[in-house]
């Protein structure tokens, strides 16, 4: 297993640099998670993906947790895990679907979202997720807006990430036994990764905070 897949957080209180939207969830679980679609945006490594596997564990099991390529996605594939929505689920009891790089959804396929997203049942949470900025976010020009307003918007920020995230990494690779910079060597390297959490992990794995 790869350091940062090892190291990914597996609870709301090990989230990083994400506090508004983790408080944002935190309140939105009172109100029930299932039956929600959520789009998560944000630059890469600064834990979409986390946040993802977070929220579907919420309501369902591994077992029933599918993450899918979203530009592969077709409408004949859709209508296939509309079908499966409704079926029982052990443990939790719920399914979930993570959609990855959203911003490359077939037209025809958004159009079937926008059907499929207004009847999800409780026991269902679809999330999407997207490093690209809203105004840019789908090819030939198509409208986001009729498929966002269908979903919970989660923007990822990317301020205040550097020091918090150099600190991390010092204590993950103290932890490795890969440790020997001080902390603005890590500084540095957070930096020099644009605040990519998953590319420092990389680099420290491969020894670059090694004397």
């Amino acid at each position: 297993m790869m350091l940062f897949e090892k190291m990914r957080p597996d609870n709301w209180g090990a989230v990083i640099g994400q506090e508004k939207v983790v408080k944002m969830i935190q309140r939105l679980k009172d109100r029930g998670l299932g039956g929600r679609a959520f789009w998560i945006s944000g630059k890469s490594g600064q834990g979409k993906t986390t946040i993802a596997h977070l929220l579907a564990a919420e309501i369902a099991d591994d077992l029933y947790i599918e993450e899918i390529d979203a530009s592969g996605l077709t409408p004949a594939r859709l209508s296939e895990i509309e079908a499966s929505m409704h079926l029982g689920a052990f443990g939790k009891g719920g399914r979930c679907w993570i959609f990855n790089e959203s911003h490359g959804l077939r037209k025809d396929t958004i159009r079937r979202f926008l059907d499929v997203l207004e009847r999800l049942p409780k026991k269902a949470m679809m999330i999407f997720t997207t490093t690209t900025e809203n105004m840019t976010l789908f090819e030939e020009g198509l409208d986001s807006h009729p498929l966002l307003s269908r979903c919970t918007e989660l923007q990822l920020t990317s301020q205040g990430l550097a020091s918090k995230f150099a600190k991390l990494a010092k204590e993950i690779a103290q932890k490795e036994g890969l440790d020997g910079k001080p902390e603005s060597a890590y500084l540095n390297l957070v930096n020099r990764c644009k605040s990519n959490m998953r590319q420092v992990l990389q680099e420290i794995e491969k020894g670059q905070m090694l004397d």
